[in-house]
């Protein structure tokens, strides 16, 4: 991993944590009370910026997380011959209440594990990884893709990233 793919993963990680906490970058310079400037957050999300290890353990401090969640590393290798970027679909989990009754039960006891072992107990998103989907779509007796559409169709795909 270069030097640009690292700031570059690192920037999403932060992001993806500011978004799960559900905070605009305007709405974490005013929790700071201007000590987190929103032009300088999203120089380090879009990986523009380096940021100091001092400045990331508070960063991380602020954000109420450990700072290994923040730093990318090898928790999701690649397989030979598989795309680089793999497949994240987030969720929102705020809108399961629009599943129906007789889908909802796999779904939510599904996304409830996932948020016990992650420790992420926001209940408005959820990321997905690829083999979480593929996971989910054999309680549903379907394929990944099928399984997205569904979600889809239901309401609950906040977005897809790659």
């Amino acid at each position: 991993m270069t030097d640009i793919d690292y700031a570059q993963a690192l920037g999403e990680r932060l992001r993806n944590i500011r978004v799960q906490k559900g905070m605009s970058l305007q709405d974490v310079q005013q929790a700071s009370r201007g000590k987190w400037k929103a032009a300088v957050v999203g120089a380090y999300e879009r990986g523009d910026r380096n940021v100091t290890v001092a400045r990331l353990s508070e960063l991380a401090a602020f954000y109420g997380v450990p700072v290994s969640e923040i730093l990318p590393g090898d928790d999701n290798p690649v397989a030979p011959g598989q795309p680089e970027g793999r497949r994240r679909v987030v969720l929102d989990l705020e809108g399961l209440d629009r599943v129906p009754e007789s889908d909802r039960d796999p779904l939510a006891r599904f996304t409830h594990a996932i948020q016990i072992q992650r420790g992420d107990y926001n209940g408005r998103v959820l990321t997905i990884r690829e083999d979480d989907l593929m996971a989910l779509a054999l309680l549903y007796q379907t394929t990944a893709d099928e399984l997205s559409k569904r979600l889809a169709e239901w309401g609950l795909l906040a977005s897809n990233q790659s």
